[in-house]
C-alpha cells in the first residue's frame, strides 16, 4: 500500500472542509483507492493533512491524476489553496 500525504494550507477552512468532503466520492469510486482521510493540523487550523491510500504508487500518479476525477477534486479544493500543496508518498516498513 501507498500512503499520499497532501500538506494543504487553505485560506478558508470550512469552505475547503465542505469541498473535501464533495470530493471523496471522486477517489473512491477511483481504481486502486482504499480510502481517504483529512486531518488538520492542531498547532495551525489553516494547514491540513491528506492522506490517501492506493494500492500502487502509479493508482495515483498515472491513473488517477491522469482522470476526469483528479480535474474535479482540483476545481473543487483549489479555490481554497493558500500555496500549492505539497504531495509525498510513503510504503509503510514491517517492524
Amino acid at each position: 500500500m501507498i500512503l499520499e500525504t497532501a500538506e494543504i494550507t487553505v485560506t478558508d477552512a470550512p469552505a475547503f472542509e465542505a469541498a473535501v468532503r464533495e470530493a471523496v466520492p471522486l477517489f473512491l469510486a477511483s481504481h486502486g483507492c482504499e480510502g481517504v482521510d483529512l486531518h488538520r493540523v492542531v498547532e495551525g487550523p489553516s494547514r491540513y493533512r491528506l492522506l490517501v491510500r492506493w494500492a500502487t504508487l502509479e493508482d495515483h500518479t498515472v491513473t488517477f491524476r491522469g482522470s476526469e476525477a483528479f480535474t474535479r477534486w482540483r476545481a473543487l479544493v483549489s479555490p481554497f489553496f493558500a500555496s500549492p500543496p505539497v504531495v509525498t508518498h510513503s510504503q509503510g516498513i514491517a517492524l
